[in-house]
């Protein structure tokens, strides 16, 4: 199959899925994540898998290309996908609906294991080399989390991270 006809089963994919997840239920916790202007591979759909492992009530994808739903193993069906063009507009919506929302940034920041998680969190995690898309300084109500690190490397890949912090609010919150 050549590189333009895998495309095009890649968006006929997305888009079958797309039309499916308009079917998700929110998950049992009332966390959920932000994906801002991540790459398009497959971080994204391991991200879903492991928010319907963990209960999120939705993923809200901002500025994200399609991606390839199958490594998200039918979660994407699971979990609600919430669609932003802007980091701007999907803050508005979170802020209006009460959550308190925390960038993930790798360093200098308060420890996850450290910070006591309100039950409507929203955790933002952006592009791995880009950081966000928006200026963190015009949004200064966000909190900023860490996930404590001891080797050499930088930083966690995204949907590793995402899973911990998932792991961290279900820790706290689980009934």
């Amino acid at each position: 199959m050549t590189r333009k006809e895998n495309r095009r089963q890649l968006l006929l994919r997305y888009h079958k899925e797309r039309q499916r997840n308009l079917l998700a239920r929110p998950g049992k916790h009332d966390f959920v994540i932000v994906l801002d202007q991540l790459k398009a591979g497959f971080n994204v759909g391991k991200i879903f898998r492991s928010a319907e492992a963990f209960g999120a009530a939705a993923v809200h994808l901002v500025n994200i290309a399609p991606f390839d739903p199958a490594p998200a193993r039918g979660s994407f069906r699971k979990v609600p996908a919430v669609f932003h063009e802007t980091f701007a507009s999907c803050h508005a919506g979170l802020a209006t609906a009460g959550y308190t929302i925390f960038l993930l940034e790798p360093h200098g920041a308060a420890s996850v294991c450290a910070t006591q998680l309100p039950r409507n969190s929203a955790f933002v995690l952006g592009h791995e080399e880009f950081g966000f898309s928006f200026d963190a300084r015009n949004y200064p109500e966000m909190q900023r989390l860490s996930i404590p690190q001891f080797g050499s490397v930088q930083s966690l890949n995204v949907s590793i991270a995402a899973s911990v912090v998932m792991y961290e609010y279900v820790r706290q919150w689980h009934a």
